[in-house]
């Protein structure tokens, strides 16, 4: 009988031990590609030129940062520009900067957003031109 208790017991650790290591081995080696992300979309005002405020690989690393910097300086301390890594100045709005060539939420953020599974919360307060807020 002691035999069978022990057979128990381990196979009752296997168990476990498959239940608390499934999350980690069930995906291995099926990766969900990135989102395609599209920046065709309709330009609100005539720009200068076409360029994001930094190079891309900063801004997908780092836009939530600066967004939330750019809000505390702009509406906290009134520092309204942002002067880029080149040397080029914007103003300090997602409204008035960002919009203007991430104008499709949908095509652009929202797709990136549920990619990674964040919630932001940008547009509680700022309305694309041209949408419904919700």
């Amino acid at each position: 009988m002691k035999k069978n208790k022990w057979g128990m017991i381990a196979l009752g650790l296997v168990i476990f031990l498959i239940m608390v290591t499934f999350p980690f081995w069930y995906g291995k080696g099926s990766k969900t590609p990135p989102p395609v992300l599209s920046l065709d979309t309709p330009v609100i005002h005539e720009m200068k030129e076409k360029r994001c405020v930094e190079d891309t690989s900063f801004m997908r690393a780092n836009h939530m940062k600066m967004l939330n910097a750019w809000r505390d300086e702009a509406v906290r301390e009134g520092h309204r520009q942002y002067t880029a890594k080149d040397g080029r100045t914007y103003e300090k709005s997602l409204s008035g900067t960002c919009i203007q060539c991430h104008s499709n939420r949908e095509q652009f953020c929202t797709r990136c957003h549920d990619y990674v599974g964040a919630k932001p919360t940008c547009f509680n307060c700022h309305v694309v031109p041209g949408e419904v807020n919700k």
